[in-house]
Formats: C-alpha cells, structure tokens, sequence
C-alpha cells in the first residue's frame, strides 16, 4: 500500500515567478513539535507538512528538516542539530507591529521568552527560543521612525 501524497498548499509555496526570494532553513529534532510552534504560537500557515515542512511566516517561509549526512549537492557537508548555549552566531529577527500584545499572546501559547520587551530606544525588543533552541528576536522600531538609533558600544566604536 502507497502513503497517501502529502497536502501542498500551492498558493503558497516559496516559488517566485521571478527574482529571488529569501526563505529560511533550520535542522530540526523533532519536525511536528517544530511545525506547531511556528504554525500555532507565531501564527504561520503550512504549506507542507514534512520532508521537508514549510511553514509561511507572514511574508517569509521557515523550511524545517532532521540533520542529514553528505548529498550529492553538499558533499562532505553534514547538516547537524543546533546546539544551544549561551551563545549564537545567528538568529531570526521577527519586526511586530505591537510587541507586548505579541509577547503576551505568544507567552500565553507557549512560548518561552528570554525577558520581557525591553525599550532599547531606538526599538523595543525580546528574545525567545523554539523549541529547539533557536533564538528569535521579536523587535518592534519606536524611536527608529524618528531617526533615532540605538547608542553605540564601546566595542563598536574605533580605535
């Protein structure tokens, strides 16, 4: 007996008539627990449930596979689990229109936030994690609209 072909929501698939456009691809332990917290805490819709699982995230996509070992493709490039720790080398960055409304209903569906939103002047900004460690910035710009912009580190400046 064949399985039955997975449901594609066609109208929404990252394929451009043209141009390019810029989806997202994480390694993911566990694709179903993955495709809930992106469909049902950040509100995306699925365009494909699994292998891989595509979800649109507003106007961007989130592409979500299990690690895998070297493809024709990407010889000798393994695609492992993130390891999360304390620290990172890169993240996804979500801009909201109304942070603490996004804050409370997200933390009311699950998820599991660094703070709360902190005034950076600039924006108001808060980090959270997936459920595989990911870190997520959601960031809405407030003072950003009136030209100003956040305040420079010591390490950001030369010399």
């Amino acid at each position: 007996m064949t399985e039955p072909a997975p449901r594609i929501d066609f109208a929404n698939l990252p394929a451009p008539t043209e141009g390019i456009l810029v989806t997202l691809f994480i390694t993911v332990r566990k694709v179903a627990r993955s495709r809930d917290f992106y469909s049902r805490v950040l509100g995306g819709t699925i365009v494909l449930e699994e292998n891989p699982c595509i979800v649109k995230l507003s106007n961007s996509w989130i592409i979500m596979n299990p690690g895998g070992p070297p493809t024709p493709d990407k010889p000798n490039i393994s695609v492992v689990d993130y390891q999360p720790d304390n620290t990172t080398s890169i993240f996804m960055n979500l801009r909201v229109a109304d942070i603490h409304a996004c804050y409370e209903e997200w933390k009311a569906k699950g998820a599991e936030f660094v703070t709360p939103p902190i005034d950076r002047e600039a924006e108001i900004r808060c980090y959270m994690r997936d459920p595989d460690g990911y870190l997520i910035e959601v960031g809405q710009s407030t003072g950003m609209l009136q030209g100003k912009l956040a305040a420079k580190r010591p390490e950001d400046l030369p010399g």
